[in-house]
């Protein structure tokens, strides 16, 4: 009882925090329009993002439904509460712990229309490191695959296996989507793997396109 009130109080307060620290925020994107142009043509979205870099997109696509993988780790919990007061829904578990229900639970999510995002280097790491596992909900959805990079002019980094990033306030942002991907369903674990090392290129290489337009540099200022 103890452990769900304060799972509910950290729920609260984080969603205080979060909207209060981005509202002092400026963000640059690059490749915004994928999203929409996607949606259109009714293909669901895989968002995949380094999980250092969950909370601008926390804040980013609110109350959109997106469902997002979160470990059952209780550090999970935590993050699961704040999605839930931002409009998120999430499938608890992970490639490495309670993997197949979590897998279940993003094909019910896009059974249901709703666009789905993992970090696919969660729930433990190492950072930065794409999992082929990860990249199954891809294959079995149908889901486009979208990397998202995030950057930041300043920002606190926790201490922790990520070195999760919290912008400071008053910073600029960055976020740049790169070029949709198509998973084969017939791929084998083999071409999983040729997978996963280029959607983890792409998410080093967009990171440092949104570095980039946190600096000042590129798309129109939000």
């Amino acid at each position: 009882m103890r452990t769900g009130w304060k799972f509910g109080m950290a729920g609260v307060l984080g969603h205080g925090l979060v909207g209060g620290l981005f509202a002092t925020t400026r963000v640059r994107k690059e490749g915004h329009e994928r999203v929409a142009e996607l949606r259109e043509a009714g293909k669901p979205i895989l968002f995949v993002l380094w999980h250092g870099h969950l909370l601008p997109l926390v804040y980013h696509h609110q109350q959109e439904g997106v469902c997002v993988l979160v470990s059952e780790h209780a550090d999970g919990e935590y993050i699961a509460r704040v999605l839930h007061r931002y409009g998120f829904t999430t499938a608890r578990g992970s490639s490495t712990r309670g993997g197949s229900k979590g897998l279940r639970g993003l094909v019910r999510a896009v059974r249901e229309g709703r666009d789905i995002a993992i970090t696919p280097d969660g729930p433990r790491g190492p950072a930065r490191v794409v999992k082929p596992g990860a990249l199954v909900a891809a294959q079995l959805t149908g889901a486009v695959i979208l990397p998202v990079g995030m950057g930041s002019e300043g920002a606190w980094a926790f201490d922790s296996w990520d070195r999760f990033q919290v912008p400071k306030p008053l910073s600029r942002l960055g976020i740049a989507y790169g070029e949709p991907m198509t998973i084969p369903r017939e791929a084998t674990a083999e071409e999983l793997e040729g997978w996963a090392d280029r959607v983890g290129a792409e998410l080093d290489r967009l990171t440092e396109v949104a570095e980039t337009l946190a600096r000042g540099e590129g798309a129109t200022e939000r």
